[in-house]
């Protein structure tokens, strides 16, 4: 099924916020005229965490190629008005004298902080995100406020009904259908596909000489463990469960068409040659509604928190005082 397990009402908030990146500064903070790209009721958005945003998303967004000029200026009108609907929802919640216990907060921040192995790698990444332990907790109350208001405002009046979640299963039936998967190991021998014939020879004669050992009868994981020149190695070759698309299709191919406990003849593929063993076969199936209903409705009614939320920002906005001073040509 392809409905996260761990949906909650509080998802809302992850797509609006760029948690420990940026919060707007105080407007009572003196600033220059060039230093903000936005003003809420007084509260200025200051360029410079609005850029340590746009770096931080960026540099996100680079690891799948290079952003153009015009994915850019969409990313930083995007993250403005993500900035704004934050400082709108947490003047909101300061207006409806929300308060966050400091116990809330501290349990909160050791959550965070237990991320980090050491007390140095926690300072580190203050350091790089040019933050202090203060800021962060500011931060954690600003985010645990808007928390507390989407909870009292919004959630109460949030339903889904059983036809609701009923009608969901029925038209979304993709959604529930689980692939049919393989359990398998394997031996390889690794060679560039760029090498010379000689080098792809030698390559695929170690592993023959592997593949007469386990017609002998020697132990698979034990020789995968002394040969392979995989990570999967250390588990003596093992795999684990996958379906199809995970692996190259030649590997595939091979592993779900051999019966469980048989194993394939020498298999190339990109990164050399393999040996695989097939231990278990899983077919496709589909879960059930009984199963799947209690997280159908939790995204559901996920969903209409978001919506309702939406238009609670847009309410707040129409009766606020939202300056934008974000030059997008620059």
């Amino acid at each position: 099924m392809h409905l996260k397990n761990n949906i909650h009402f509080w998802s809302v908030i992850t797509a609006l916020s760029l948690i420990f990146v940026a919060w707007p500064a105080h407007a009572e903070e003196k600033r220059s005229p060039g230093d903000k790209v936005a003003v809420v009721n007084g509260t200025v958005i200051t360029q410079e965490e609005f850029a340590r945003s746009v770096s931080s998303v960026q540099h996100q967004g680079m690891k799948t190629g290079k952003l153009s000029h015009a994915r850019l200026a969409e990313i930083k009108k995007d993250i403005l008005e993500k900035l704004i609907k934050l400082e709108l929802l947490y003047q909101a919640s300061q207006n409806k004298k929300i308060k966050i216990d400091d116990s809330e907060i501290n349990e909160r921040f050791m959550k965070l902080r237990k991320r980090f192995p050491d007390e140095d790698k926690f300072k580190n990444w203050l350091k790089n995100i040019n933050s202090s332990t203060a800021k962060i907790k500011s931060y954690i109350k600003r985010e645990m406020s808007i928390q507390k208001l989407i909870e009292e405002k919004i959630v109460p009046k949030i339903s889904v009904s059983k036809k609701e979640t009923k009608d969901y299963y029925e038209n979304h039936p993709k959604f529930f259908k689980q692939p049919a998967k393989v359990k398998a190991s394997h031996i390889l021998i690794k060679v560039d596909p760029k090498a010379d014939e000689s080098k792809k020879a030698e390559a695929r004669k170690k592993l023959e000489g592997v593949q007469k050992r386990l017609k002998k009868g020697e132990d698979f994981k034990a020789l995968a463990k002394e040969f392979s020149d995989c990570p999967s190695r250390a588990k003596g070759g093992d795999l684990g469960y996958f379906s199809r698309g995970k692996m190259v299709r030649p590997f595939e191919d091979a592993a779900f068409g051999l019966e469980p406990g048989k194993i394939s003849d020498i298999v190339e593929t990109r990164f050399g040659y393999h040996l695989i063993k097939v231990t278990d076969k899983k077919p496709e199936t589909t879960t059930s509604y009984d199963d799947a209903k209690e997280r159908i409705e939790q995204y559901l009614k996920n969903k209409k928190v978001q919506e309702k939320t939406e238009l609670y920002i847009e309410k707040l906005e129409k009766n606020a005082k939202v300056e934008r001073f974000l030059d997008l040509t620059k």
